[in-house]
């Protein structure tokens, strides 16, 4: 055989080789499902999965039931959803990572849930998610910060819980912690429920009602009877408002330029209403 014979056939066999080692590779990462990584890199965030006793604990802190809409930003491996689906709840995640995605469908599967549980790859801050009732995240505060104002905007009502992280000045309006301090890091869910938007004059029959907001924290007057006196205690809970002034509590519910409910008196209770007027021209920022 000559030198040349001899080059193009051991030329052949070794390309012979690396495409069979090629095709080979290429089976067995097909045949290999996805799996993910703790720490892999995502769009916004790394992923983290949370643990199954905190997503237990962050629907339980939304009360979520069969009647809510759940909505997970971050939707990952799709556990928070599959959870709230199991609840019977219909549920939605919201994962940027198709291969996340994928994985998430397969696992409704498996978990019987493919009926309620359901995801979609898709961008956090271009996704429409004003209709759900319930709203869970595990994300980084400056994405939180981000997503605020979205969320200031949705339905009164509409209960948000995070895992660990916060949103800014915005505080909770409930916590609850999953396991001890020996256990992961992230063990605190945090809730927070869309407050409705009061601030401004409001008119009553027997005076005038002004507002200031900050979240879910009220302040103001109450001018009636010839006497101003000053709000304390004003609070919202989605569209719930209470408020002390004169000695009276004031309870109502906010619906659009309304408010309608009860005012206690020692023991005297009796209803009472307001219009809005006018919105306060300068709103406080953190209203927002």
């Amino acid at each position: 055989m000559s030198l040349s014979s001899f080059l193009r056939q051991s030329l052949s066999a070794l390309l012979l080789s690396a495409l069979v080692t090629g095709v080979l590779a290429q089976a067995q990462s097909a045949q290999k499902p996805f799996e993910p990584s703790v720490g892999q890199d995502g769009k916004d965030v790394v992923w983290v999965p949370t643990s199954q006793e905190l997503v237990d604990k962050m629907l339980d802190l939304a009360k979520v039931t069969p009647s809510d809409y759940v909505i997970d930003l971050g939707s990952g491996d799709g556990r928070t959803v599959i959870t709230a689906a199991k609840r019977g709840a219909r549920a939605l995640g919201i994962e940027y990572n198709p291969d996340m995605v994928e994985l998430s469908k397969r696992n409704a599967v498996r978990e019987g849930v493919a009926g309620k549980a359901s995801f979609a790859k898709a961008d956090l801050f271009e996704s429409d998610f004003s209709q759900a009732t319930v709203i869970t995240m595990f994300l980084l505060p400056d994405i939180n910060l981000k997503l605020r104002p979205k969320i200031l905007g949705l339905k009164p009502g509409t209960r948000i819980v995070s895992n660990t992280f916060t949103m800014g000045e915005w505080q909770e309006d409930g916590t609850a912690t999953a396991g001890d301090e020996s256990s992961n890091y992230y063990r605190t869910a945090r809730l927070w429920i869309v407050p409705a938007k009061v601030e401004g004059t409001w008119q009553l029959a027997q005076g005038e009602l002004t507002l200031g907001q900050s979240f879910q924290i009220v302040t103001g007057t109450l001018k009636t009877a010839g006497n101003n006196l000053q709000i304390t205690n004003g609070r919202l809970r989605g569209d719930q408002l209470s408020f002390s002034a004169g000695g009276a509590a004031y309870s109502g519910r906010v619906s659009g330029n309304r408010i309608e409910g009860s005012v206690k008196t020692g023991n005297a209770v009796s209803s009472w209403s307001a219009t809005l007027r006018a919105v306060n021209p300068v709103s406080s920022p953190k209203s927002q």
